[in-house]
């Protein structure tokens, strides 16, 4: 159990220490923010708009595919701003929501969550292969698919049982799009945001030509909505592909300038942008086809062929190359960097770290993913490939939603790494100095080595120097004095004390200004908590239990409502109470979470409206995945317990974390030998060192400089995992100690 919950401390990820230093070469820092706007867009836009579109519109809600994107990206923009905040939480950072529940949340939560990331960025390299392959045939008048068939001949069961040939071109595809990726992410990114421009002209020109073809006849006497809402909803389910790629923009948080402000701000930018071009594409679509003579290989070069207008096809082709092709970049380029992770922190094999120097990118993991997603092109039909990538980023998201609903009401003492970290950064956006948010916090990794970096301690870490530090030991008479790297600056009005949250949320002054002075009565008769409330063991504990029986009770509740559909319409008595029982249980478990005190750390950004919006992208996300079909089901199945095996087989013996406790029991060990005659051993008292002259060699006392950085991480780790007490006592730094003391003075005990 304690394996399985272990979690990896922030400083372990900063630049000069622990495994950061072990991995030696670094990524590339070169992307900007319009740069991770471009990937975010890019990413989405392709497939969704020349595949999944007109793939809908025809099979699973007609003209209702508007709608279906306007649902889709209701949960996606939910689960953005859920991702935004995981994003800030642990920026500088390389793997996306893996990293983040690395360090929040425990290994194996992390291990799962990456290993679905990979699937979805597998799957979604082979599906743009694929629909890039579509394409080229339905531009050469379907003569390649015709040539591979009578060449090499089709095979049964890779699709739903039709048959289905061999698909080369998209093998060859995706082998050269690899190539491109394993060259460097600034080559990456140079071509795609020219792809991206030449995207946005022909979706532009389809805008306009469209127009003059359009009929509202194919929108009347209820051809909206052939299929129902049932079909629009499930139109959703695989609409919400055309959303997935947003999350491209969280795994590059190491190679961001300002991953800071840059995350948040590309995330929202890249759903904005992606909704717009879907819904008027889908207009302009089922406006000029009827829904039932819609082509679902290729929807918008077939529709101007439709109406006569034959040029139109090979512009709208430009576009569909370009735009699939960025697709496809999109999904091969944070595949490696996940693998690259993981493989760093030795939860896959470690060989997939390794990072080439001279294109400063992870080639190893590049190499593996594109030859993995080539082989999947090659035998795998384009809607199976949707359907399954769905699947695995629909769980990710609500995992990345429960962690946050997880980490805002954690008491302190359990976040307090990173927390403390993003504390500062949060400080310095207030004083109007983003740049430098850009700017690494380095650390002496060794006794001579010179220390280069800000001269505060931005990053938490307890044995680096600090500012902060200097100005506690100096002395703090007045408490109104708070220099700017405290804590609790930016949490707690200087002069009264009081947090300064509530002061600064608009919605709150309105909601004030509407209730007046009956506000606070209520908030007390409800049972809110109060400012000065602060989260407790206790409290989190709560959080913890609610969320979980939250997220069982919702898969309950979505499954009854797909599968006992009928006995709902039906009005059957049990069935309806059923459904209102739940929902009550929901709203009541949602309430128990609302009472409980937030932790008043402020972030650069911050999901709003807690506890409902990560509950709502919750519901929304288990909602879609229930609507996916059985096939996908059993083969995401097979997927998780192969993942399951190689991390109870491999990752959990393997892991950074386990050889840190490991070494760190040896020489907890030794310790014990040599101190047997002098002082006996306490397991439960952290370090314990040997007096002057036997100590054991590399080991000094606990003022000696030549104690590292990693001996301390390891030892914090070790204490963590094993589940004993910390020491609180003689061989505390002193810093943490003060900062321990000061933080007592404002707590509400």
């Amino acid at each position: 159990r304690a394996r399985v919950l272990r979690t990896k401390p922030v400083e372990s990820m900063l630049e000069g220490t622990g495994a950061a230093a072990a991995q030696g070469a670094r990524l590339a820092k070169v992307l900007t923010t319009l740069d991770l706007i471009s990937l975010g867009v890019g990413s989405c836009v392709g497939t969704g708009m020349y595949v999944v579109s007109g793939l809908v519109a025809k099979e699973m809600a007609g003209p209702g595919v508007i709608v279906s994107f306007i649902i889709a990206a209701v949960a996606s923009i939910l689960s953005g701003v859920c991702y935004a905040e995981f994003g800030v939480r642990v920026p500088k950072t390389t793997g996306s929501a893996y990293t983040y529940s690395y360090v929040t949340v425990g290994e194996f939560v992390a291990f799962f969550i990456g290993w679905n990331l990979i699937l979805e960025y597998l799957i979604g390299t082979a599906a743009g292969a694929s629909a890039l392959s579509s394409m080229f045939d339905s531009l050469a008048n379907h003569t390649i698919s015709r040539w591979m068939i009578n060449s090499i001949g089709t095979l049964n069961g890779l699709g739903k049982g039709e048959e289905s040939y061999p698909d080369l071109l998209a093998l060859v595809i995706a082998v050269i799009v690899t190539i491109i990726v394993a060259m460097g992410v600034k080559n990456s990114v140079g071509l795609n945001n020219v792809l991206n421009v030449i995207n946005l002209a022909v979706w532009i020109f389809i805008m306009i030509a469209g127009l003059f073809y359009i009929k509202g006849d194919n929108w009347s006497e209820g051809q909206f909505l052939p299929f129902g809402w049932p079909g629009v909803l499930k139109g959703a389910a695989t609409c919400f592909y055309a959303f997935i790629g947003f999350d491209i923009i969280a795994t590059t948080g190491e190679e961001a300038k300002n991953p800071n402000t840059s995350i948040p701000y590309a995330i929202t930018a890249s759903l904005v942008t992606c909704l717009t071009a879907y819904v008027s594409v889908s207009i302009i679509l089922t406006l000029m086809v009827p829904y039932d003579a819609i082509d679902t290989e290729s929807p918008l070069m077939e529709m101007f062929v439709a109406h006569g207008f034959y040029a139109a096809k090979f512009i709208v082709a430009i576009g569909s190359v370009a735009g699939l092709t960025v697709s496809l970049l999109g999904s091969l380029f944070p595949m490696p960097r996940v693998i690259y992770a993981m493989a760093g922190d030795g939860l896959l094999f470690r060989f997939l770290s390794h990072i080439s120097s001279y294109t400063e990118t992870p080639v190893v993991a590049c190499i593996v993913s594109g030859f993995l997603a080539a082989l999947l092109s090659l035998l795998v039909s384009l809607r199976d490939l949707i359907e399954m990538m769905s699947i695995g980023t629909l769980l990710a998201y609500t995992l990345v939603s429960v962690c946050v609903l997880l980490l805002r009401y954690q008491p302190e003492s359990d976040i307090d790494g990173f927390v403390k970290f993003l504390s500062e950064e949060h400080t310095k956006k207030k004083e109007g100095i983003l740049a430098d948010c850009e700017k690494e916090a380095c650390s002496p990794g060794s006794e001579g080595e010179e220390f280069t970096g800000p001269p505060t301690n931005t990053c938490g870490a307890k044995n680096l120097p600090s500012l902060g530090d200097n100005e506690m030991l100096i002395g703090k008479s007045d408490k109104s004095t708070y220099n700017v790297n405290h804590p609790n600056y930016g949490t707690v009005d200087m002069t009264s004390g009081i947090e300064a949250d509530e002061s600064e949320n608009i919605y709150l002054i309105k909601l004030k200004k509407l209730i007046g002075p009956r506000y606070y009565t209520m908030r007390i008769h409800l049972g809110l908590p109060g400012k000065m409330d602060r989260p407790t063991a206790a409290t989190g504990h709560t959080v913890t239990t609610c969320v979980l029986l939250l997220f069982v009770l919702m898969f309950i509740f979505c499954s009854f409502i797909i599968f006992g559909s009928d006995y709902i319409y039906e009005q059957s008595w049990w069935a309806v109470l059923l459904v209102v029982l739940m929902i009550l249980l929901i709203i009541v478990l949602v309430f128990v979470i609302l009472q409980q005190p937030e932790n008043p750390k402020k972030l650069p950004y911050m999901a709003p409206c807690l506890p409902f919006v990560p509950a709502f992208a919750m519901l929304v996300n288990i909602y879609l995945m229930l609507k996916l079909s059985t096939v996908t089901w059993i083969r995401f199945a097979v997927w998780c317990f192969v993942g399951l095996l190689i991390y109870f087989g491999y990752g959990m013996w393997n892991s950074t974390l386990e050889i840190s406790a490991r070494e760190e029991a040896l020489h907890q060990s030794t310790y014990q030998r040599y101190d047997v005659d002098v002082d006996p051993f306490s397991m439960d008292d952290g370090f314990s060192y040997a007096t002057e002259g036997e100590g054991y060699p590399g080991w000094g006392p606990s003022e000696d400089k030549g104690f590292s950085y990693q001996q301390m991480a390891g030892a914090k780790e070790s204490h963590r995992t094993s589940g004993r007490s910390k020491s609180k006592g003689r061989h505390k730094p002193p810093s943490e100690a003060l900062i321990a003391n000061d933080e007592l003075d404002y707590s509400p005990e």
